[in-house]
């Protein structure tokens, strides 16, 4: 037997091989990252931070613990009910798609680890940089972690095979028509999975029309999650401050 989707993003994120995959992700790098950029905007004390495309949670509860009042929206229903056991008085979980606005104002909006560049609709990818305008207050502050695609495709392993809970992943990448894909098959209790991660292929450049398009304003440019400064061959992410 056979089985695949089309619609990774909607469906791909709300299977359990997904986050086997992706369990040794380095989550201590991340809290680090939260740990500087939260420090670097100043967020106030108790602070109310947008978590967009927040997974299971895992980041915002982070978050939370340092502090902050924290919502954290993602598309994925599972994710969101996975999620909901860490809720308490500061720290909410709820279904959401970022290209909406959401209701409320934040002193911060984060977009993290690569959440962005999902939607085949250009439209899409414009309406979520507007709604995150929209859900900042006057003092706040979104911002995009997103790859550097210059380093992506300069390091880029075509293929391998990478074996977690005794489930055997071939990875295959690739640059297509603009995206970065990544083509995901394996085999579980004999049913042979296939999957697709398409992620648009957004350089700076890129990001900065939508910003004018979408009336705001790029403050700050990092190239790491330690917050230095962004070379384009060389860093592995592009990490934007604006408002």
């Amino acid at each position: 037997m056979s089985k695949s989707t089309k619609q990774w993003y909607a469906s791909w994120f709300d299977t359990p091989y997904y986050h086997i995959l992706y369990k040794d992700r380095d989550y201590a790098e991340a809290q680090v990252f939260m740990d500087n950029l939260t420090s670097y905007l100043n967020i106030p004390e108790k602070g109310k931070i947008l978590d967009l495309a927040c997974g299971k949670g895992r980041h915002s509860v982070y978050l939370n613990k340092l502090g902050f009042n924290v919502t954290g929206v993602d598309l994925s229903e599972q994710s969101i009910a996975y999620a909901k056991q860490f809720e308490n008085d500061t720290l909410q979980f709820e279904v959401h798609d970022m290209s909406k606005p959401y209701n409320g104002t934040f002193d911060a909006v984060f977009n993290l680890f690569t959440s962005f560049g999902y939607f085949e609709d250009d439209i899409c990818n414009l309406n979520t940089i507007k709604s995150i305008r929209e859900e900042l207050n006057s003092s706040g502050f979104g911002v995009i972690d997103f790859m550097n695609v210059d380093y992506v495709v300069n390091n880029l392993v075509p293929q391998n095979t990478k074996t977690v809970e005794g489930i055997d992943f071939l990875q295959k990448r690739r640059l297509e028509n603009g995206y970065i894909v990544k083509d995901i098959h394996f085999n579980h209790n004999d049913i042979v999975y296939s999957y697709q991660e398409r992620v648009k292929a957004f350089r700076l450049k890129d990001f900065q029309e939508l910003f004018d398009k979408a009336n705001v304003t790029l403050l700050d440019i990092f190239g790491d999650y330690s917050l230095n400064k962004y070379h384009p061959e060389s860093s592995e992410r592009l990490i934007m401050i604006f408002k």
